[in-house]
């Protein structure tokens, strides 16, 4: 199915997240400075996203997510450090646009550093296209991700971040998930992989879990409820990551409660954070 657009969700709680694991992954990785890094996202979206015009509009999703921090003048520091990078996609000062996962690891990649993006909706392939155009580290490829990623690791750098975010539209997601990341640890145990997934009232999210648990070694698995399940549709979002870095819990365990007193909104909203194997 095609049909799913994340422009209408864009900078939502969910994005937050996802995004905030992202930036802080990335900015441990990009220590060591004489090793390139491949970052390599299975479900790319187009790049960039306009917030105050077209799909975002339609439901202001971003307001109950990153509009919440960008008015904050106290954050968390490792919180004030994923604002950064969004407030640097918006030189006026004012919240226009939001960057997608593309557009923070471009940002955040040095030169001699790789991006691999796989998008398979025909608009936004062409968006993305259009975003990545004259930037040789790029490469975008109208592809299934799940299926492309095994074929391309090990990548030839040996140090990865790989990104895997569906929409999770049909329910065969979850289990293509779950095997993309199967065949990939196969292939390429020592990457870093960033596995993002919805919060909903389905038995899929709950199968999944426990397979992540199983399949993974060392991993980090963290989530923002923002209100009661019973609401209808997604009620937050999760994000499991395998061989995280070392600081990584920590920076979570700091900004948590921040965001949950920021983007909760009922008093069923909760936080968790637990992990395995990083002692």
């Amino acid at each position: 199915m095609l049909s799913y657009r994340h422009a209408f969700h864009a900078g939502n709680h969910a994005d937050v997240l996802k995004h905030l694991t992202e930036v802080l992954t990335l900015d441990h990785l990009l220590q060591k400075q004489d090793k390139p890094l491949c970052y390599i996202d299975t479900h790319s979206g187009p790049g960039m996203y306009a917030l105050l015009q077209g799909y975002a509009q339609q439901n202001t999703e971003y307001e109950t997510g990153i509009s919440k921090l960008w008015q904050q003048r106290s954050l968390p520091e490792p919180l004030a450090r994923y604002v950064e990078v969004v407030a640097a996609h918006n030189p006026g000062g004012s919240l226009k646009c939001y960057p997608g996962s593309p557009a923070i690891a471009k940002h955040l990649l040095k030169s001699d550093d790789r991006l691999q993006l796989f998008e398979l909706h025909p608009k936004d392939f062409e968006l993305l296209q259009d975003w990545a155009k004259g930037n040789r580290r790029i490469r975008v490829q109208r592809e299934n991700g799940f299926e492309r990623l095994t074929a391309i690791l090990p990548p030839p750098e040996r140090r990865a971040l790989v990104l895997i975010d569906p929409p999770y539209e049909v329910k065969q997601d979850y289990q293509l998930a779950i095997t993309a990341l199967q065949r990939a640890l196969k292939r390429f145990p020592t990457g870093v992989y960033l596995l993002w997934y919805p919060l909903l009232a389905r038995p899929e999210i709950q199968t999944m879990e426990r397979k992540l648990k199983q399949l993974a070694g060392r991993y980090l698995h963290a989530s923002l409820q923002v209100q009661d399940a019973s609401s209808g549709g997604m009620f937050g979002s999760a994000v499991f990551v395998i061989n995280p870095p070392w600081r990584l819990n920590e920076q979570l365990g700091q900004c948590l409660p921040f965001l949950l007193q920021q983007l909760g909104q009922d008093s069923a909203a909760k936080i968790s954070l637990n992990s395995h194997g990083l002692d």
